[in-house]
């Protein structure tokens, strides 16, 4: 072949791998890190996310979607893989996800393998907070291209942070309205670096899976004073536990929302201050979303790109008494997850039907036209895009400890201990969306909860069944609870 035609060879191979990653639908994926259901699109009276808010009304709103453990570790292994936490053994933080499934194909090892570069920003899979922060933490090096570990002043103030026990931060209520922009903070910087790397795709033309893992508003709660002042003291509402609640439910649902003996009765004033740095910190966040969103509509990318928003788990605030997350009521499982896809013909939509965070592989992955693997334990949600009114499942299912809990579109059934031995709950969300009447001895609901039982035994056993074609490594010795 001579030099002319080895030319025209080349010319035409790059036309048309640019022809490709022209075509190929982009992902952005955004999430916060322990960040529940209380912002405006949502419908928190207080709590202001003008930016998630935005997106939400271009796309769909999953106003019923749980993760599957409400911890970070096992809930961002199990999404990440679209397997149940039974499915990945990952049952606490500090787990490297090829620890017990070494050959596992991650979402964006997936689309790393079809031709798209995969990035991660900040976090993704578990990192202790804020210690981990500028590092890779428990990442997973297989699921990308590239990866950016921003380091903020957030971390070296840490000698200016209240916390309700001196010198932790991570684990217990703790926060700071920092002083200085919005740049000089972590998640600014991951803000910055999101934008400059649209940037340099759009320049490239090449096909992306760009992953973005906001830290806020995970403890401890810091952000610039002015995300503060949007929140006054006064009006912060603490929620109120009413006298003999503890007596309804079962011992190791008490375990649960018991666990930190130093949030246990938390003095007005203090509770008013942690809710107001948390609301301060969701705002905060919500202004980074918004920055990484408007350099995609200014770039164009947004014509061809998937954007989806959402958490690891939810939280309590002084709901049930109880601060932060791991428990099986409500305010731990559920999550905020919108989809905003350019082909979809749904837009500000809302659902109630159950979702699960393990649909998030199988329906990005139709959505950008890849094959589904053969693993994934989760459902495609695309239907759902294009019709509010299907509905591809009946219930979401999470776990945390010994207890199993499933969530349909009215009732939640919790159950502790082998086939519920341990106790059982049962709520009726159209009466009580706080989950503070536990029903399950009541007669009324007699058929109601046999079949919820009956409901939470099959799904906790597909959710345990060995997944297609990945090794598990059962025989590692347990590691402590976190």
């Amino acid at each position: 072949m001579n030099r002319i035609s080895l030319l025209l060879v080349t010319v035409v191979l790059l036309a048309t791998s640019l022809l490709r990653a022209a075509d190929k639908t982009n992902v952005l994926f955004i999430i916060c890190d322990d960040l529940n259901c209380d912002i405006g699109s949502y419908g928190h009276p207080q709590v202001k996310t003008p930016n998630i808010d935005k997106l939400a009304a271009r796309g769909v709103r999953f106003a019923n979607a749980h993760c599957q453990y409400p911890l970070c570790g096992p809930s961002r292994a199990s999404f990440m893989t679209g397997l149940y936490p039974d499915q990945t053994l990952v049952h606490q933080n500090a787990v490297y996800i090829r620890e017990n499934t070494p050959k596992v194909v991650t979402m964006a090892e997936h689309f790393r393998n079809n031709g798209y570069f995969a990035t991660r920003i900040g976090k993704m899979y578990h990192y202790n907070v804020p210690k981990h922060i500028g590092t890779s933490g428990h990442d997973d090096p297989y699921s990308w291209d590239y990866t950016i570990n921003p380091r903020g002043r957030d971390v070296e103030d840490q000698s200016l942070i209240f916390s309700l026990r001196p010198g932790t931060f991570g684990a217990t209520l703790s926060w700071l309205a920092a002083e200085g922009t919005d740049e000089e903070q972590t998640d600014g910087m991951i803000a910055d670096a999101a934008v400059e790397e649209l940037r340099r795709y759009q320049k490239e033309d090449r096909a992306f899976f760009l992953a973005v893992g906001l830290f806020r508003p995970h403890t401890p709660y810091v952000a610039p004073k002015k995300y503060f002042d949007l929140y006054p003291l006064e009006d912060i509402v603490v929620p109120v536990v009413p006298e003999g609640y503890e007596k309804t439910i079962p011992a190791d649902a008490l375990k649960s929302i018991r666990r930190r003996k130093e949030e246990t009765n938390l003095a007005d004033d203090l509770a008013r201050q942690a809710i107001q740095a948390y609301y301060a910190s969701i705002s905060f966040a919500d202004a980074q979303v918004g920055k990484i969103l408007a350099a995609l509509e200014d770039t164009g990318l947004d014509e061809n790109t998937v954007v989806t928003f959402t958490s690891d788990h939810g939280y309590h605030m002084g709901e049930h008494g109880h601060w932060q997350k791991t428990t099986l009521f409500e305010n731990a499982t559920h999550v905020p997850m919108i989809i905003a896809a350019p082909q979809q013909k749904m837009r500000g939509e809302s659902t109630m039907m159950p979702t699960e965070m393990v649909d998030f592989y199988p329906t990005l992955s139709e959505l950008c036209g890849l094959n589904r693997p053969k693993h994934l334990s989760g459902v495609s949600l695309v239907p759902v895009l294009n019709d509010i009114s299907v509905k591809p499942r009946e219930s979401a299912l999470s776990q945390y400890n010994n207890g199993y809990s499933l969530r349909t579109d009215r009732y939640r059934f919790t159950s502790w201990g082998e086939v519920g031995v341990a106790g059982e709950e049962l709520y009726d969300h159209e009466t009580d969306p706080e989950e503070m009447v536990n029903l399950i001895h009541d007669p009324e609901m007699g058929g109601i909860r046999t079949d919820l039982r009956d409901e939470i035994s099959k799904r906790i056993l597909d959710a345990g069944s060995p997944p297609a074609g990945v090794k598990q490594v059962r025989d590692k010795p347990a590691r402590p609870a976190k």
